[in-house]
């Protein structure tokens, strides 16, 4: 049958070919898409291209902006999307917004006895409903390893999290998963992690300490570990490692074993 969106992708690729050069720059700046098939390769090629189309970068002064540098960007923003089929993902925000450092932002919090605090707090990023995402460009640039920390990433969790409302942890879940399942696994190692904090403030937790903020960044942060971090995520939370998986249809850890199993590089670095 033919399809309209169908013929548009074809029609964007066409016209706007990916230089195979860059593409391999940008492959060797980013660790984290090692492993990837050549199906998966292909498909996020032109992912990258199409929603360079799609969202407009707006870079603030400092942020110097060339095609290779928007093609990193985009590149971290679609791995997410690998496996979750053409359903548009990302809707509900058309910019980017690039900011040369963190940046300060007005916070409001109502407290459990009801009064409200408002202060402004120093962000890397933000995400907004039906608004922006807002990221640092330093944050971006140390982005893409294996090191558990992906700016990117964690501030389009939160829009993935929002196509059901106010981000809450809760993104909609494919048809096979329960959310009883995702609930119990999310709220447990939440729980758990709070648990530590509030025995020691300055404990040195298995994942950022931002995750126990609340629920929303609890899964914002526990997508940049999957993708950045599996091992140490699925260590610390095997459960919580299930669902992502379940929901993001990819396994990074597996991917990540293959790579210290067979490739030189990770080899030396694992021993």
């Amino acid at each position: 049958m033919w399809s309209l969106s169908a013929w548009r992708r074809r029609r964007t690729l066409a016209r706007h070919p990916l230089d195979a050069q860059l593409w391999q720059r940008i492959r060797e700046r980013l660790p984290l898409l090692d492993g990837l098939s050549e199906a998966e390769d292909q498909w996020l090629r032109d992912a990258c291209v199409l929603f360079l189309r799609e969202k407009h970068l707006t870079a603030l002064s400092g942020v110097e902006l060339d095609a290779e540098q928007r093609l990193y960007l985009a590149a971290q923003a679609q791995l997410p999307l690998l496996h979750l089929g053409d359903l548009n993902w990302y809707q509900g925000f058309h910019e980017i917004i690039l900011y040369p450092d963190d940046f300060l932002s007005p916070q409001r919090h109502r407290d459990a006895s009801g009064v409200e605090h408002e202060w402004n707090g120093e962000h890397s990023g933000e995400a907004w409903l039906q608004g922006p995402v807002i990221l640092a460009w330093p944050g971006v640039l140390a982005s893409g390893g294996w090191e558990g920390y992906n700016l990117v990433i964690h501030e389009l969790a939160h829009k993935l999290d929002m196509l059901n409302g106010d981000a809450n942890g809760l993104p909609p879940l494919h048809s096979d998963m329960r959310v009883s399942d995702w609930a119990s696994a999310m709220q447990h190692a939440y729980d758990d992690l709070n648990r530590q904090l509030d025995r020691h403030p300055d404990a040195e937790t298995a994942i950022d300490p931002y995750a126990a903020e609340n629920p929303a960044e609890f899964f914002a942060v526990t997508s940049e570990y999957f993708f950045s971090a599996p091992d140490v995520l699925a260590r610390a939370y095997p459960k919580v490692y299930q669902q992502l998986r379940a929901f993001y249809r990819q396994d990074p850890l597996l991917r990540l074993q293959h790579l210290h199993a067979s490739h030189p590089h990770y080899r030396h670095a694992k021993d």
